[in-house]
């Protein structure tokens, strides 16, 4: 019981937690009713509005009632928060999740994410119960972010580690991890870029390895030595990156952590150590092409590589370098995460809330929209885009992760690049999936938790604060030839990932999507 856990682990945090856990139980509940209104699940026949409440038709038969407020994205809900169902109030997620009826291997693992969502979440709470410091440095940003991904139930699952891991490695908890380091030789390795030459013993390759990975998953490697050494590092934001102290200057290592968080286990696959830095390559081109070079810096995948197993590279033993944002950044500047933004209340922005917006949105939306007509559409969620700050004020846009990129040959060859020969499935001229990989992100996630956040703690008015983002949009798009891109910011409705059809799907891998109102629609 997680309970045993902490009073053995840290007694300290049993009463916080404690206190704690039903209010956190009750952020799930919301998400997850959230997803059940929005999302195509199965089991749901239908929904629509009882007064101020919503209702949700069972398929086999009976329904669902909640507040029509407590599914709203970035709902702020009060402990009590219960769904009304066939047999009483439901404040449990798992016992609403088996309200839909599903007797799948799916239902039941994600039965057990959402528990440990709620754990994880009550636990990240009752550490930081006195609240944050304003962040001093970037890694005080990343980890800033009490309550991990904004929108998702399962915003805190970490399968596969237990209560006292958690605190040893989250980045909400502050600790300082250090990093395992393997000795690889030279043909054992499969890599790609510029290994750091810290990272090197002439032939061979020190590779960093978290150390969950080497205390759960290298008993399978006996062959693979682990060196004493080790790295000091801060976890960030993603729990596997992190940021490495007195070593690797300008950098910060992703390491490989079969560990499921929120959608995904968190390997490192071989064709993103592959594709990372010829995407880095491509993408930087692009930027400078566009002529955005000083607002949109791509922190670049340096180099990456995996231990070769079978004679095939490991996705559970890689890891990468990337370029870190203090590469970025001159005195006086903090690079926060977008997502931190929302996290920390707003606390990090200055000035009047609509100005900053637009000023935001004039950094980051002319190079975004620019790449998509010329072939990149960036995952520009608020994990991967990250705004630098000074005194509080915007002045430039930071991206990383190459990984979830996607980039259209045709588009990318009518403006004169090539697309180099990618390992990954990133490639693709379909229009549709282009605008859904950009606008996901960037619309449905970052714009909206920054209208959300703005308008909760700054009293700014919604309608002005979406006003000022059409308005860059339409100065944008006066410029662009892409009608079709125009058209889909513009247009209708805008995706939103559907978290919960994609882990009661066969291939919970595969990302889905749900169509929302679009908020920029009013002011074309």
């Amino acid at each position: 019981m997680p309970l045993d856990e902490l009073r053995r682990t840290r007694p300290d945090l049993v009463e916080p937690f404690t206190t704690a856990l039903p209010a956190a139980r009750a952020t799930v509940l919301a998400r997850l009713w959230g997803a059940f209104v929005r999302e195509p699940l199965p089991g749901l026949s239908g929904h629509r509005r009882e007064s101020d409440a919503l209702v949700v038709e069972l398929r086999h038969g009976g329904s669902l009632s909640a507040a029509e407020s407590g599914a709203q994205p970035f709902a702020e809900v009060s402990e009590d928060f219960a769904v009304a169902g066939p047999e009483g109030p439901i404040r449990g997620p798992a016992q609403l999740l088996a309200q839909l009826g599903l007797r799948t291997p799916a239902a039941e693992r994600l039965a057990a994410e959402l528990d440990n969502s709620v754990v994880n979440l009550a636990l990240a709470r009752a550490a930081n119960a006195a609240g944050t410091p304003p962040p001093k440095d970037p890694a005080d940003a990343e980890q800033a972010v009490v309550d991990g991904h904004p929108q998702h139930p399962c915003c805190r699952t970490r399968t596969g580690m237990s209560i006292a891991d958690v605190l040893a490695y989250a980045p909400e908890h502050h600790p300082v991890v250090r990093l395992a380091l393997l000795r690889v030789t030279a043909d054992r390795w499969q890599g790609t870029g510029d290994w750091p030459r810290h990272l090197r013993d002439g032939d061979t390759i020190l590779l960093p390895l978290h150390p969950w990975q080497r205390d759960h998953v290298l008993a399978h490697h006996p062959d693979v030595t682990v060196m004493e050494e080790t790295i000091p590092a801060r976890p960030l934001l993603s729990l596997r990156t992190l940021a490495p102290l007195g070593v690797l200057p300008g950098c910060h290592i992703k390491t490989a952590l079969d560990v499921q968080v929120t959608n995904y286990r968190r390997t490192i696959s071989p064709a993103e150590v592959a594709d990372g830095p010829q995407l880095s390559d491509l993408v930087a081109a692009v930027i400078d092409k566009a002529g955005y070079g000083g607002s949109l810096r791509v922190l670049r995948e340096l180099g990456g590589g995996a231990v070769r197993v079978d004679g095939r590279p490991s996705a559970s033993l890689a890891a990468m370098i990337r370029e870190s944002t203090e590469c970025c950044l001159d005195p006086g500047e903090i690079a926060v995460p977008l997502t931190a933004v929302h996290g920390t209340g707003a606390t990090v922005v200055s000035g009047d809330p609509v100005r900053w917006l637009a000023d935001f949105a004039g950094l980051v939306l002319p190079p975004a929209l620019t790449l998509l007509s010329m072939g990149v559409a960036l995952e520009a969620h608020g994990q991967n885009t990250l705004v630098v700050l000074r005194d509080g004020r915007p002045v430039r846009v930071l991206y990383r992760d190459l990984d979830g990129v996607r980039v259209s040959p045709r588009r990318l060859a009518r403006c004169g690049f090539t697309l180099p020969p990618l390992v990954g499935t990133r490639a693709g001229d379909d229009v549709g999936a282009l605008h859904t990989k950009l606008f996901g992100g960037l619309i449905s996630g970052v714009f909206s938790e920054l209208v959300d956040v703005l308008s909760r703690t700054r009293a700014a008015d919604p309608r002005a604060l979406w006003g000022a983002v059409a308005e860059v949009g339409r100065r944008v798009y006066a410029g662009l030839p892409n009608e079709e891109d125009a058209a889909a910011f513009f247009g209708d409705t805008m995706p939103l990932k559907a978290t919960i059809a994609m882990r009661l799907a066969e291939n919970p891998g595969k990302a889905r999507w749900t169509p929302v109102p679009n908020p920029l629609a009013p002011c074309r």
